[in-house]
C-alpha cells in the first residue's frame, strides 16, 4: 500500500510540474509592439494615413502570420474603431476640427504560441491640426446640397466679428481626385466668398467627401472649418409634375403624377402626398409614383393634393425633400349645376 500511495504523490507531482512548467513556457513568449507608429496626412483635407514599421526580433516567428489589432477614434469619440490586420498601414477619414488619436499592438496567433494568442504592449499616435485663428473666425451655417444628383451647392456665413476685408477659401477632395482643389466657381455677396459652384464630379457617389473652407486676412488668422460627407445623402431632387387626380367612383380616388426629371432611377424616390377632402388634410408616403385613397364622404365637394420626392433608404442613408409640386384638384359641379338648373327654372317659370 505505501508503494501505490508513493506512486500516486509521484503522478500528482508530474502533473504540477508539467503545469507550471507550460505556464513557464508560454509566459518566456512575448513580442515587441510596431515601431515608428505614426498618423500621417497626406494632404487630403481629414483623409489620414496610419502606418508602422514591423516589430523588433521577428527572426523566431518566422513561420508566423504576424498580424496587428488598430484602434482610432477622434479624440471626443466615445467608440474606437478596431481593425485587424496584416498590412503596415490602414488609411480611413477624420473629422480635423478635432484631434485624432490611435493605438496598435502586435498579435501572435495561437499556433505560433503553444495555444494562446500572445499581444505585445500599445504603441500610441495622436494627430492635431495646429489651430489657427479663433473660434469666433470660422464660417457659420455651412449648407451642402447636391440638386437632383448632378450639381453640387455649397453656401455659408462668414464668421462672428471678422472684418469685410476676409477673403474665404474652399478646397475639396475625394478618392480619384490626385490633389486637394480649390473651389472653381465662387458664389459672391459684395466681392466676398460666401459659397461655392462646384463643377462636374466624375464617379464621386458613395465615397467620403472633403471639404476645408479656410480664409485669409491682413489684421488675424483665420481658423479653418472641416467637413466630411458623402454626396447621395445630400440630393435634393426635382418635383414630381403632370399631376392627375381622378374620382373613380364614389368612394376612391386616384392620385397620378410622373418621376421628376433627371438621373435619379425611378427605384430611388419615396414620396410624400398631401391630400385634402374639403376642409381635411392628412399625409401619408409611397415608393410608387401612384396611390389610391379611399374618400371620407362622397359628399365631398373638393379634392385636392400635392407631392414631393426624397432619396429613399435603398439609395441613400438620407436625403432633402424636393420643394412641393403644383397643386392638383377636382371639385364637384353636380351642385353648381342643380342650383344653376333651378336658377333658370325660377326665371323661365316667371
Amino acid at each position: 500500500m505505501a508503494f501505490v500511495h508513493l506512486d500516486v504523490l509521484c503522478f500528482y507531482s508530474l502533473l504540477i510540474c508539467t503545469a507550471f512548467s507550460s505556464v513557464s513556457s508560454n509566459a518566456e513568449i512575448k513580442v515587441n509592439p510596431p515601431q515608428d507608429f505614426e498618423i500621417v496626412d497626406p494632404g487630403y483635407l481629414g483623409y489620414l494615413c496610419l502606418q508602422w514599421q514591423p516589430p523588433l526580433f521577428l527572426d523566431k516567428f518566422e513561420e508566423c502570420t504576424i498580424e496587428y489589432e488598430l484602434k482610432y477614434r477622434n479624440i471626443d469619440s466615445e467608440d474606437w474603431k478596431t481593425i485587424i490586420t496584416k498590412n503596415l498601414h490602414y488609411n480611413d477619414g477624420f473629422d480635423l476640427n478635432k484631434g485624432v488619436e490611435a493605438k496598435i499592438h502586435t498579435l501572435l496567433p495561437p499556433h505560433c504560441t503553444n495555444g494562446s494568442e500572445v499581444q505585445s504592449l500599445w504603441s500610441e499616435a495622436t494627430y492635431w491640426k495646429s489651430p489657427q485663428g479663433s473660434q469666433e473666425t470660422k464660417i457659420q451655417e455651412m449648407d451642402c446640397v447636391y440638386y437632383n444628383w448632378q450639381y453640387l451647392l455649397c453656401s455659408w456665413k462668414p464668421g462672428m466679428g471678422v472684418h469685410f476685408h476676409i477673403s474665404y477659401q474652399l478646397f475639396y477632395w475625394y478618392d480619384g481626385l490626385d490633389h486637394a482643389t480649390q473651389c472653381p466657381d465662387y458664389i459672391k455677396v459684395d466681392g466676398q466668398n460666401i459659397g461655392c459652384r462646384f463643377p462636374h464630379l466624375e464617379a464621386s457617389d458613395y465615397k467620403d467627401f472633403y471639404i476645408c473652407v479656410n480664409g485669409s486676412s491682413d489684421s488675424h488668422s483665420i481658423r479653418p472649418s472641416y467637413f466630411i460627407f458623402q454626396l447621395q445623402n445630400i440630393v435634393k431632387p426635382l418635383p414630381p409634375d403632370y399631376l392627375s387626380l381622378t374620382v373613380k367612383n364614389s368612394e376612391e380616388v386616384n392620385l397620378k403624377w410622373s418621376m421628376p426629371q433627371g438621373p435619379i432611377p425611378a427605384k430611388c424616390f419615396i414620396y410624400e402626398i398631401e391630400f385634402t377632402e374639403d376642409d381635411t388634410t392628412w399625409v401619408t408616403t409611397t415608393v410608387e409614383n401612384e396611390i389610391r385613397i379611399a374618400r371620407i364622404s362622397n359628399e365631398s365637394q373638393q379634392l385636392c393634393f400635392l407631392v414631393r420626392s426624397k432619396v429613399n433608404i435603398y439609395c441613400s442613408d438620407d436625403g432633402i425633400w424636393s420643394e412641393w409640386s403644383d397643386q392638383q384638384c377636382w371639385k364637384d359641379l353636380s351642385e353648381e349645376k342643380r342650383s344653376l338648373f333651378s336658377s333658370r327654372h325660377i326665371l323661365l317659370t316667371e
